[in-house]
């Protein structure tokens, strides 16, 4: 779980994911989550070494978790957290990227993707179809003006977790790094050593709270799953 982000958009004091959302931080939230799910041994989370708040969070005694100095950039702290893992996990192994800022990822989303993709050569990522329709925009002064309309047949939206064997997806971050390719995210890594990784739709709720509105729309959902559970 990469988390050393300060999530400035949001406008708040703190780092976004130390919000609190219905009584709970948004990354208690979110380790709430993958705590949940059985199939997920243990979750290690990438810090900024500036990081006070984390050790006074109530609810993380209670989760198998391991802290490692996250990075700069978003692949850098999957990196130092992928290092850790390589010394505990088989190259073989599954690991999730799973955002900090993504506390309303619906639990059976996360099962689903390690029942879709255990048994698949590459793995893959949550994510949705594009429903709108999208266009390709240039910054004009202070407008943005519309250059053209863009086909949305086959478009998605990746979400997160994101799925894929220790030994690739850690190999497949250094090659880019060596060579300075721009990774967005993790699949984006896998996708640039030549490897396909599988869609598998997730729901709308499972939103990215990067804005001040998304923190009460995150509010709506986790009561909503709370309701539900």
């Amino acid at each position: 779980m990469p988390a050393a982000g300060v999530g400035s958009r949001v406008g708040a004091a703190m780092p976004k994911q130390y919000i609190r959302v219905n009584g709970l931080s948004v990354i208690e939230h979110t380790l709430k989550k993958l705590s949940l799910c059985d199939d997920i041994e243990k979750t290690i989370v990438a810090l900024s070494p500036e990081d006070e708040h984390f050790i006074n969070l109530s609810t993380v005694s209670g989760y198998s978790i391991h802290i490692v100095e996250g990075g700069a950039e978003r692949s850098d702290s999957v990196l130092s957290a992928l290092e850790y893992l390589k010394t505990i996990a088989n190259d073989n192994d599954w690991v999730l990227v799973h955002d900090a800022a993504r506390p309303c990822v619906p639990v059976d989303d996360i099962n689903r993707i390690i029942t879709t993709l255990k048994k698949h050569e590459v793995g893959g990522i949550l994510g949705l179809p594009v429903r709108d329709t999208m266009k390709r925009v240039a910054k004009s002064k202070k407008q943005y003006e519309i250059k053209s309309t863009v086909d949305r047949e086959n478009m998605w939206h990746a979400l997160t977790p994101q799925m894929f064997r220790v030994g690739t997806l850690y190999n497949a971050l250094n090659e880019c790094k060596d060579k300075q390719l721009n990774v967005t995210d993790e699949a984006s890594a896998i996708e640039q050593v030549g490897l396909n990784p599988v869609m598998v739709e997730g729901n709308a709720c499972n939103i990215k709270i990067t804005q001040p509105d998304d923190l009460q729309l995150a509010a709506f959902y986790l009561g909503q799953q709370e309701i539900n559970s």
